[in-house]
């Protein structure tokens, strides 16, 4: 069901800054041959979510694309495998950026992505999601920066050198960060970069708002309050994050906003596919038979049926908890998030709708939409300064 946008909503969501912070397309499509990030493409012909036509059309003014590497064997080799393939991912979606430098940019600041727009170009920042690919080398850091790197998500689903996954079925090994990963909260603080708990454990959580000088980010989850899922934050850490002038971007993954019954067999299922390739090294062929598991997972176990009323629920619960200024969005396309109504980037002008029908104002919104993640990337630079 789509939603009917208003005038007035449609020329508020354009007069907005809007910025999404976490958009799986460096992995999922600009890798893809012959695909065409300045084409529009179809959802429903190619399955991809994102690209500068439809960021046009969505009133999409910025985005942090995420360079995502899957997690494998926790030695040397496999370490070397996912940090050469950050790399490559970083690198071509930098060189992706360039090819259409006359419609977007790379954001490496706060100010950048403002001036970006009134160039009438869209900004991109870039992120990487599991530090797995870090090893336990605080260099890579630096090499991050460098590459344009202004976020870093510290887990996936599973534990790492740096933190424990929210889903790691075997459980806590660090209890919240390991002594390595106090040292890459540090480090993120040194370089200006920030700290992304989406993912991480409670306990990762707390110690990371703790220990950094500059606001924490999630830059993709949802209020476990609404929906009981571990990558889901509780209110107390929520009312956490926000005194520490952090904010939670609200996530678009279904089966973290709508309750499901999980049940042995799916349980099993997902333990098995992490248990088979946990200890593997990520070779090409080895992340083609990851994602062949994953497919028939998916095949057998679908997401749950997610609606805008659902994501404007977590919405609304995380700006009573948190206030107003520590929500924003995080929507997690081509990551896996999305539902009928909010399909690609176009239809974020009924996110805005929506939000204005559950009582929020141009003020409200003004903050969700961009100046709350804004505020985040201009602590993280004065830490570095």
């Amino acid at each position: 069901m789509q939603i009917e946008i208003t005038p007035e909503a449609a020329a508020l969501h354009e007069r907005l800054f809007t910025i999404d912070t976490h958009l799986d397309t460096p992995t999922a499509s600009l890798p893809r041959a012959g695909w065409d990030f300045g084409a529009r493409h179809d959802y429903v012909v190619d399955g991809t979510q994102c690209d500068l036509p439809r960021m046009v059309a969505g009133g999409l003014d910025a985005v942090v694309f995420a360079a995502y590497f899957m997690q494998g064997a926790r030695t040397v080799a496999g370490h070397a495998v996912a940090l050469a393939a950050v790399r490559g991912i970083l690198e071509n979606t930098r060189s992706v950026i360039a090819a259409h430098g006359a419609r977007c940019g790379l954001a490496l600041s706060a100010e950048d992505a403002l001036r970006l727009k009134a160039e009438g170009k869209r900004a991109i920042f870039l992120s990487t999601e599991n530090a797995y690919s870090l090893g336990t080398d605080l260099g890579v850091l630096r090499t991050f920066y460098e590459l344009g790197v202004r976020m870093v998500g510290f887990t996936h689903m599973l534990n790492n050198e740096v933190a424990d996954s929210s889903t790691d079925p075997r459980g806590a090994e660090w209890g919240g960060l390991s002594s390595f990963g106090r040292g890459v909260v540090a480090e993120c603080n040194r370089l200006g970069i920030v700290v992304d708990a989406s993912h991480a454990s409670d306990a990762a959580l707390e110690q990371m708002i703790e220990l950094s000088s500059a606001p924490v980010i999630l830059s993709h989850t949802g209020c476990r309050a609404v929906c009981d899922h571990p990558r889901n934050i509780g209110d107390d850490l929520l009312r956490r994050l926000a005194a520490r002038g952090g904010v939670i971007q609200m996530n678009a993954l279904p089966v973290a906003m709508v309750r499901r019954t999980e049940n042995e067999a799916l349980s099993a299922a997902v333990d098995a596919i992490m248990s088979q390739f946990r200890d593997a090294v990520l070779t090409p062929e080895v992340r083609a038979e990851v994602g062949k598991a994953w497919r028939a997972f998916e095949g057998k176990f679908p997401q749950p049926q997610a609606t805008m009323a659902d994501y404007v629920n977590h919405l609304v619960h995380a700006v009573k908890v948190a206030g107003v200024d520590h929500v924003g969005i995080g929507c997690d396309l081509d990551g896996g998030g999305g539902f009928q109504g909010l399909r690609d980037v176009a239809a974020y002008p009924a996110i805005t709708q929506a939000l204005l029908a559950a009582g929020l104002n141009e003020a409200d919104l003004s903050k969700i939409w961009g100046g709350n993640t804004l505020r985040v990337f201009r602590a993280a630079e004065r830490a570095r300064a």
